[in-house]
């Protein structure tokens, strides 16, 4: 029984599913016996039944429990959610081996579950892929590490690093191979934040448009409700949120408290660059067209001094269409 490779095959069957449990991570489960994997689950969609759970209730009722062994991605929860304890079902189920990934960094589950297996005579091993499983559940096990979600700021620029005219009128900058990588970098995301004169001078939606089912992210606007113009596209549903504070971190600690994992910044050079001389930016995305924009603009010269100045690492760079992604950590 190669260990590995079978995690390997639960991680993939996980990820199937990334843009349908946020913010919840994502988790795979898989039923080994005789051999051979007699059945499979993963958590399909946030509130739905977990991994675990699905997996058990596929197997064939014939097949011995006592000869299964459960691996799973995650360590099962040991807490009342939306569902029921995972650990319930697999002690009533009758499995007497358990392969965890990683440990929950939760901490209504990390250890808990674990213990409550074992306590019920489980042979439980903990400790595979650790990870390879991390990186699936990036933003989730980052917002519990570091106590807030994960940041990322996108821009859009031109050759000559502008962002809008010189009355902050939007110009067209990347091609339509780049918006839509945009609309996937969206989906990734539990909340899209904007502020007020984004707003009034591009009127965007800001939700998702693939062809793939998604939770939409939620859409926050920070500024104050009174000079929000609610026929604009952004409040066209009521999946928004309006955040009436200059203190970033102030509002970072509200979204943390909403139980969101991540955040995708879409704004002008004003917020942008309040994010950063906060310190709250963890990815930074820019798309460069090759056109330039030719007269004088909003420029995002101050913002990109400040990516070269905190030593952002370049961790990828390359070509959609006719544009430049470039990708920065911040570690």
């Amino acid at each position: 029984m190669d260990i590995k490779k079978l995690m390997a095959e639960a991680i993939q069957l996980s990820i199937e599913h990334k843009y349908k449990t946020k913010p919840n991570p994502v988790v795979g489960a898989l039923l080994y016996a005789s051999g051979k994997i007699v059945s499979s689950g993963a958590h399909e969609y946030f509130g739905g039944p977990h991994a675990e759970v699905n997996c058990i209730e596929k197997v064939d009722p014939d097949i011995k429990k006592g000869e299964l062994t459960l691996f799973c991605t995650l360590e099962p929860c040991n807490h009342t959610g939306k569902t029921p304890p995972c650990t319930e079902k697999i002690i009533s189920s009758g499995i007497k081996k358990i392969v965890i990934g990683v440990v929950d960094p939760n901490p209504l589950v990390s250890g808990q579950g674990i213990k409550k297996l074992k306590d019920a005579g489980i042979d439980v091993t903990v400790g595979v892929l650790e990870e390879e499983i991390k990186s699936s559940n990036e933003f989730y096990f980052f917002k519990h590490e570091n106590k807030r979600p994960f940041v990322t700021i996108k821009i859009a620029q031109t050759l000559d690093n502008y962002a809008a005219d010189i009355n902050g009128k939007p110009i067209k900058i990347t091609s339509e191979k780049s918006n839509q990588d945009v609309h996937n970098t969206r989906a990734l995301h539990d909340v899209i934040v904007t502020g007020g004169n984004t707003l009034r001078n591009d009127d965007p939606t800001m939700n998702v448009r693939v062809d793939f089912n998604v939770n939409q992210p939620k859409r926050i606007l920070l500024s104050s409700e009174i000079n929000a113009d609610f026929k604009l596209n952004f409040f066209k549903d009521e999946h928004f949120q309006i955040i009436d504070d200059a203190d970033l971190k102030k509002v970072i600690q509200i979204i943390y408290e909403q139980n969101f994992n991540s955040i995708l910044v879409e704004a002008g050079p004003k917020l942008v660059e309040s994010f950063l001389k906060d310190d709250l930016c963890d990815r930074f995305i820019s798309y460069q067209s090759p056109n330039r924009l030719g007269d004088e603009g909003i420029s995002w010269s101050s913002v990109l001094n400040i990516i070269e100045k905190n030593r952002f690492n370049l961790t990828s760079s390359y070509t959609i269409d006719r544009d430049i992604k470039r990708v920065f950590r911040n570690d």
